[in-house]
C-alpha cells in the first residue's frame, strides 16, 4: 500500500482495495462508513470510532451494548442501531484493576438469565501478591452502573509482567462458566496442575467449584481446572446446537491453534508445538504430537495471533451455518473456517484488505460484529448483501 499523510481533522485516504477504504497512519480510523467485503457477499459498516483498544462487546436484551476498553473503561451504548457519541462510562469497576501492557479490562459475558438477574461477568488483570493475575468478577448492571460487584475467581499464582492473561469467558447450556488463563510468560507452569497458569477453568455461576471437575478430588491439583497445557487463549465459543467447545490459541513463532476443548485433556504446551521459538529454535521436546497430549485440529504458520471467536448459527448466514469465525491480531484478518468431522475443509479471509488488528468477533441479530484493537479502535458491522 502506498504511504499517505495523515493530518489531524482530515483523513487522506489510502487507495480503495476490494471495496474497503482505509485511512493510513497508525492512529487513524477507517475512513469509509460503508464498504463491500467477502467478494461482495457482505456489506460492512463502521458504526463506532474512537474506542480506546476495545477488547469485548456484549449485547444487551434491551437493544443496547457494552464495550470494554483495555485501559479500564466500560462503555454503555443504549441502542446498537445508532452508535452516536462514545457511549456512557459505566461506574463500579473494581479498584484493583491494573492496565499494564496486555492487561486491563478484558472480556465481557452476560449470564444466560441476565434478563432476570442482571449479572454481567467480566475478566480483568489485577494487582496481587507476587505480581498480576487474571480475575473473574460479576456485578449487576442497571441504569449505567455496576452494583454488588464480587470477585468470583483469581488465578494462582500471580506473576510479574503484563502479558498472556487469556481471559475469554463462555457459558455452557447448564450455566457453568469457563475462563481461559494464559501462561503469563511462565510456560512450564502450563503443565503444572497445582497452578491455574495455562489452563481453562470451570466454575458454577457463583464462582464455586463443581464436584465433577476432572481434578476436584486431587489434593495436589487446582480443583477449578478443566483443561491445561495451553499458552494464551483469547478466543472461545460453545456451539449452542452441538455443545462443542471451540478454542483458539496463540503459538510462539507460528503454531497458532484451533482446538476442541474437552474435560481433563492436556493440550501440550510447552512440550509440543507446531511453532518455533522466537529465536528460531525448537519448542519443548521439538515434537508436534505426543501420547497423552492433544494436537490441534488446525494451526497457522506464520502466526495470525488469533483472538475473538464466534460461531455462525444465525438464519441470516444460513449458507455458512456452523462455520467458525476467528479474528487475527498480527494477521489483521477475519477467517471463516469450515470443519467437517473435525477436519478443516475450507478457510476464507472475509476481510483481506482491512489492515486492522481484530480483537473480538460476535454474531448477533443478523450481523457479524468486529472490534479492532487500536486507539482509536472501531466497531464494524457486517451483514449479508442479499
Amino acid at each position: 500500500m502506498t504511504a499517505h499523510a495523515w493530518t489531524p481533522g482530515r483523513l487522506l485516504a489510502a487507495p480503495l482495495f476490494g471495496g474497503l477504504l482505509v485511512a493510513c497512519g497508525g492512529s487513524a480510523g477507517i475512513a469509509a462508513e460503508e464498504f463491500s467485503a467477502a467478494d461482495g457477499e457482505l456489506r460492512g459498516e463502521v458504526v463506532q470510532q474512537g474506542l480506546n483498544h476495545p477488547w469485548a462487546i456484549a449485547f444487551l436484551p434491551d437493544g443496547g451494548a457494552l464495550i470494554s476498553e483495555r485501559p479500564g473503561q466500560l462503555r454503555h451504548f443504549p441502542d446498537v442501531s445508532n452508535f452516536e457519541g462514545r457511549g456512557d462510562l459505566v461506574s463500579g469497576l473494581p479498584d484493583d484493576l491494573v492496565a499494564q501492557n496486555q492487561g486491563g479490562l478484558l472480556d465481557l459475558a452476560l449470564h444466560p438469565e441476565f434478563e432476570d438477574n442482571g449479572w454481567l461477568y467480566f475478566t480483568y488483570s489485577a494487582q496481587a501478591d507476587g505480581g498480576q493475575t487474571t480475575r473473574l468478577a460479576r456485578g449487576q448492571f442497571a441504569d449505567g452502573t455496576l452494583d454488588d460487584v464480587e470477585i468470583l475467581f483469581s488465578a494462582e499464582p500471580a506473576v510479574r509482567g503484563g502479558r498472556h492473561f487469556g481471559s475469554r469467558i463462555v457459558f455452557d447450556a447448564d450455566h457453568y462458566v469457563y475462563i481461559s488463563i494464559g501462561d503469563r510468560g511462565d510456560r512450564d507452569h502450563s503443565q503444572d496442575t497445582s497452578t491455574h497458569i495455562g489452563s481453562i477453568v470451570r466454575l458454577h455461576d457463583d464462582g464455586s467449584v463443581p464436584d465433577d471437575n476432572p481434578l476436584a478430588d486431587d489434593d495436589e491439583a487446582r480443583p477449578e481446572l478443566w483443561a491445561w497445557g495451553l499458552r494464551n487463549s483469547q478466543g472461545m465459543v460453545i456451539d449452542p446446537e452441538t455443545g462443542t467447545f471451540w478454542q483458539n490459541e496463540h503459538g510462539p513463532r507460528g503454531g497458532d491453534e484451533v482446538n476442541i476443548i474437552e474435560r481433563g485433556l492436556n493440550y501440550g504446551w510447552p512440550v509440543i508445538s507446531q511453532g518455533r521459538e522466537y529465536s528460531g529454535g525448537l519448542v519443548g521436546e521439538g515434537l508436534t504430537e505426543k501420547e497423552g497430549m492433544e494436537s490441534p485440529l488446525h494451526h497457522w504458520t506464520p502466526a495470525i495471533a488469533p483472538s475473538g471467536m464466534a460461531i455462525l448459527r444465525d438464519p441470516a448466514f444460513a449458507d455458512w451455518d456452523g462455520d467458525l469465525l476467528v479474528g487475527g491480531l498480527r494477521g489483521q484478518t477475519l477467517r471463516k473456517l469450515t470443519f467437517e468431522d473435525r477436519e478443516l475443509v475450507e478457510e476464507v479471509d472475509l476481510l483481506p484488505d482491512l489492515g486492522r488488528r481484530i480483537r473480538d468477533v460476535r454474531v448477533h441479530d443478523g450481523a457479524i460484529w468486529v472490534l479492532t484493537d487500536h486507539n482509536p479502535g472501531e466497531l464494524i458491522r457486517l451483514t449479508p448483501t442479499d
